[in-house]
């Protein structure tokens, strides 16, 4: 059995998968104020009276680090930054202390002025007396050469336990970048290893041995410890979840507009001939640009709780959630009113009645009947999303598109089929259908396929391999390796040492040996000339563990 929890802002749901059948499923509140709990409580209804020996693995979507970063209650970081010549980035951005040293590495990985291990020294007194607890490292081409950072955690890690180098996040060149990537990683670190622990400790408490794995951006999973060391890869792994969910169940080789409607959110997403749009550099996360690798997603304000108010005449939902519907004593009209009432949404005659005086104060100074108002409602959520489709398609469609697999040049999405999850799916398709002038389907699962996406997610990874022949070194950021290989390595070797690495690199997060099947996905090979003569070559192959689910679930499409 494999077990799927996805936490939502809304909702936490859960699903038990066996031999490719759902067997149980459940759906219940976010308390924001306890995230574990929630999680917890909801996995004790959905193994009541199951065979927990049977439960081969655990996967789990969790908003832990989103959260803290989003509502600021990240860790303050103790971060020592190594900028070399060029720009004097300030990163105010970042919470915490930071610390800018001297010292430099070339693009080639040459030390052009060593470390002052003075300066690593007061940094370490100033951050015991600012009582930090977490520490970021980031130097200049340390994907290059990671030797400088690598110096600097060995006299950090005597103080301070929790230290995140820049060099082991991404092999990508993009300083920035891997400054805020390390920065957010060492802030959430604490919270969620707390978090980690709370769930291990409960999970011995009831004789459940099964390994646990947290989404990823990408779609992917990794196992909890190495969640514990790079958290940051576990942001914005709900719409993942969703997206993995929505492709195990409606598969299609055609461009798609895919929709995850939400009691709080809509998350859109894209496929290019079937196939996942891609962030090619990394996800953007509040003011934080990282290389966090992710599909391409975008939330907006507009789910089935969102509020509805009527400002000059006009209707206006969302962005805020004020609270569940009025149908089941929330505070203000919503979304599901409108459905419950026009009944589009099961609900009792006392929730039907509730929604309908809610939405009549809306409705009386407009001169509307409420049912006239709901079917407006749902008009008004299907534009809305029409409207930001478009724009999202326009600014797409006027760069490379890149997919989990490869750039397609020239490619313009124009999606021919709609899929839609969510509470609200099965009530908005036709609308959406309307809008779009295109199919809508949904899947008989609608309701619970973010979770179904997270429990049938698999690990996936990446590396990048960099090899310098007439230095004679090679190095994979990633794995923290960098070591010595002879003049004559080649593109071919090169090919070989990198899949073997990223089989490594899989096996260690978690993944069977079934499960990891790796591709080259980049490569280029130049020769080093000096005068006339070719002294060696720059190699560079990027890889990774061949996305892909886990099983597949085919859903009735509606």
């Amino acid at each position: 059995m494999i077990v799927g929890l996805d936490m939502g802002g809304t909702n936490v749901d859960a699903v038990v998968i066996e031999h490719g059948r759902i067997i149980r499923t459940v759906k219940r509140p976010t308390n924001r104020d306890d995230l574990f709990q929630s999680i917890w409580t909801v996995l004790e209804e959905l193994l009541a009276g199951l065979d927990q020996k049977k439960i081969r693995r655990i996967n789990l979507s969790t908003t832990v680090s989103t959260n803290a970063i989003v509502e600021g209650k990240a860790d303050p970081v103790g971060m020592i930054i190594q900028r070399g010549p060029g720009l004097a980035y300030e990163f105010p951005e970042c919470r915490g202390e930071k610390v800018f040293i001297s010292g430099y590495i070339d693009h080639r990985g040459h030390v052009v002025k060593d470390l002052d291990i003075r300066e690593i020294k007061q940094a370490i007194d100033l951050f015991r007396a600012k009582e930090i607890k977490t520490c970021a490292v980031i130097t200049k081409f340390s994907t290059r050469n990671p030797s400088h950072e690598t110096r600097i955690k060995k006299l950090l890690e005597k103080e301070f336990p929790l230290v995140t180098l820049g060099h082991t996040l991404s092999g990508k060149l993009n300083f920035p970048r891997r400054v805020y990537t390390a920065y957010l990683n060492a802030a959430v670190a604490g919270t969620f290893r707390h978090f980690a622990d709370s769930l291990k400790r409960s999970l011995r408490q009831v004789n459940i041995a099964a390994p646990v794995f947290i989404l990823k951006a990408d779609g992917g999973t990794m196992s909890l410890e190495a969640a514990e060391e790079k958290p940051v890869e576990s942001i914005l792994s709900g719409p993942a979840a969703s997206l993995v969910g929505l492709m195990s169940m409606c598969a299609t080789d055609r461009d798609a507009l895919l929709l995850d409607i939400g009691g709080t959110t809509t998350d859109i997403f894209f496929l290019a001939d079937g196939v996942p749009v891609f962030e090619p550099l990394g996800i953007q996360i509040g003011d934080y640009k990282t290389l966090v690798r992710a599909v391409y997603s975008t939330s907006i304000g507009l789910g089935g709780d969102s509020a509805i108010q009527v400002h000059q005449g006009s209707l206006k939902i969302g962005p805020r959630r004020e609270g569940p519907p009025v149908a089941f004593g929330g505070p203000a009209p919503t979304p599901t009113d409108a459905m419950i009432l026009l009944g589009l949404m099961a609900a009792g005659a006392a929730e039907q009645t509730r929604a309908e005086v809610a939405l009549a104060r809306l409705a009386d100074p407009l001169g509307w009947s409420p049912h006239a108002l709901a079917e407006q409602v749902l008009e008004t959520m299907g534009e809305t999303i029409k409207n930001k489709v478009e724009q999202l398609l326009q600014e797409i469609n006027s760069k490379p598109v890149y997919t989990i697999k490869e750039l397609l040049y020239g490619k313009k999405i124009n999606p021919k089929v709609i899929y839609v999850i969510g509470g609200p799916a099965q009530a908005l398709a036709p609308v959406l259908s309307r809008n779009f002038n295109l199919p809508c389907r949904y899947p008989a699962h609608y309701q619970v396929a973010n979770a179904i996406g997270a429990a049938l997610a698999k690990i996936t990874t990446d590396i990048t391999l960099l090899a310098d022949t007439v230095q004679g070194t090679l190095s994979v950021p990633e794995l923290g390796l960098h070591e010595q290989v002879s003049r004559r390595f080649n593109l071919a070797q090169a090919r070989q040492k990198a899949l073997a690495l990223l089989e490594k690199r899989a096996t260690a997060l978690g993944a069977r040996p079934e499960e990891i099947e790796g591709e080259i996905i980049e490569e280029s090979c130049f020769n080093m000339v000096r005068g006339f003569a070719t002294t060696g070559q720059n190699i560079r192959i990027k890889a990774q563990v061949k996305p892909g689910l886990l099983d597949m679930l085919r859903g009735e499409h509606q």
